[in-house]
């Protein structure tokens, strides 16, 4: 058995990465280049990892997970929205080149939904949900339980805490800045949610996808460019 300490550099890489050079200043590296590393990088360390990451489909039929999590995904654009523009104001963006857009694009709308998900709902939420179980039949040392002697692969599909939503939205939650907490909150219920009732991780990708990819097309339409 591969346990969780061992799963959590496959898992966490790909995510730190994608980080990590965004933090790059723009001095240094370019937004188009900056976007452009992030896409060759990261990909490639998702391959690298494969191997080790959990099923991304479920006991449910793939198209229902794939139209629910489009559906979703929906929902969660208007979530997003409406969240964010009380924290946020036109004058305070600028305009991004075409070449940056479309790079931003591609990997918000390709990359990210496949890393964060595999990462947030995939080892967090099932690591927190074993981490629970272990407390819950009084091991001394839940963390240590759940870490050195349980997989993240043993849980079952749609298995679920309360501390295991609230951990992973937690966990999704500081990843972003502090004016998108409201909206990231709310997102990251849904996609708890969502991968509650899919049983799988496939309709929480898709609807990532499809919320990044709907928001990028709504604000190069109508010029929000303080939505992004």
């Amino acid at each position: 058995m591969t346990t969780n300490r061992q799963l959590l550099l496959p898992y966490a890489l790909p995510y730190l990465a994608y980080v990590g050079i965004a933090l790059i200043p723009l001095s240094l590296l370019g937004q188009p280049f900056n976007y452009l590393c992030r896409l060759a990088v990261v990909p490639l360390l998702l391959f690298w990892a494969w191997r080790w990451y959990c099923p991304l489909t479920g006991p449910r039929s793939l198209p229902g997970s794939i139209a629910t999590g489009a559906a979703a995904g929906l929902v969660g654009l208007l979530l997003w929205l409406a969240l964010l523009a009380p924290f946020v104001h036109p004058d305070e963006a600028s305009p991004w080149t075409l070449l940056a857009f479309l790079l931003r694009l591609l990997s918000a709308g390709l990359v990210v939904p496949l890393f964060e998900e595999l990462m947030m709902r995939g080892f967090v939420f099932r690591l927190v949900f074993q981490w629970n179980q272990a407390r819950r039949t009084g091991q001394p040392d839940p963390l240590h339980v759940a870490l050195d002697h349980r997989s993240i692969n043993e849980v079952t599909p749609g298995s679920w805490s309360w501390p295991a939503v609230i951990g992973s939205t937690l966990a999704f939650t500081s990843g972003h800045v502090v004016t998108e907490w409201p909206a990231a909150i709310a997102y990251g219920l849904l996609m708890a949610w969502l991968a509650i009732r899919r049983q799988d991780l496939i309709a929480c990708i898709t609807a990532h996808a499809v919320t990044n990819i709907s928001l990028a097309l709504f604000v190069y339409a109508t010029d929000s460019w303080h939505f992004w």
